[in-house]
């Protein structure tokens, strides 16, 4: 079975579950979001989120795919590019963390390891950028729809809670501290990218 990790970009976009091109839940405020729903514009507004945090930031989100298919995704920024999680009754993100804003996988592929991977490879990224932290606001109930991580499974990739909430509790992984489990990021990566940065995968025919 294949495996490939790939940056995720404007080309690759389309690789996305269609809910999760057309959902804007964190790119826009609540009032925003509200009227990019309204107005059919949600698609351009992720697009534009994307291609502005690319140019401003650089990479914010990770495609994983199987046999050449798109199984699997995360995106991440920094909170000044998330309006959304100014909502959050655990807000606010740290200053010196990004945000792991979400982790997909399509449910036949997720008993297979791909959501640590992804979350592995936020932290191998942001490490090599100099980021102290990721935090993330966890869904203690999460449902299939969701966009938030649920907070079960980024405790067991290693996050602590550091403000707790019945619902959503805002939980952090401390870059500085991984050093444990560095080297197996670094040999997860490896085998999944076989050695190389993919820049693109080919659609199946």
């Amino acid at each position: 079975m294949g495996r490939q990790l790939v940056p995720l970009s404007l080309d690759n976009l389309s690789d996305l579950p269609t809910r999760c091109r057309a959902c804007v839940f964190w790119e826009l405020d609540p009032v925003s979001g509200a009227a990019a729903h309204r107005n059919g514009h949600t698609l351009l507004e992720k697009e534009a989120w994307i291609s502005a945090v690319l140019l401003e930031w650089g990479t914010c989100g990770r495609v994983v795919y199987v046999d050449r298919r798109p199984v699997g995704f995360v995106l991440y920024a920094p909170p000044a590019y998330v309006p959304r999680s100014q909502a959050f009754p655990t807000s606010p993100i740290s200053a010196d963390a990004v945000q792991l804003m979400t982790v997909w996988i399509e449910p036949g592929h997720q008993t297979q390891g791909l959501g640590r991977t992804l979350v592995q490879s936020v932290a191998k990224d942001l490490l090599r950028r100099g980021i102290r932290a990721i935090e993330a606001f966890g869904d203690a109930r999460p449902s299939p729809t969701g966009c938030l991580p649920p907070a079960g499974h980024l405790l067991a990739v290693g996050f602590e809670v550091v403000r707790d909430h019945p619902r959503f509790p805002r939980l952090r992984l401390e870059l500085r501290t991984v050093a444990s489990w560095r080297a197996d990021v670094e040999l997860a990566l490896d085998r999944l990218l076989g050695g190389t940065r993919p820049v693109s995968v080919p659609r199946p025919s």
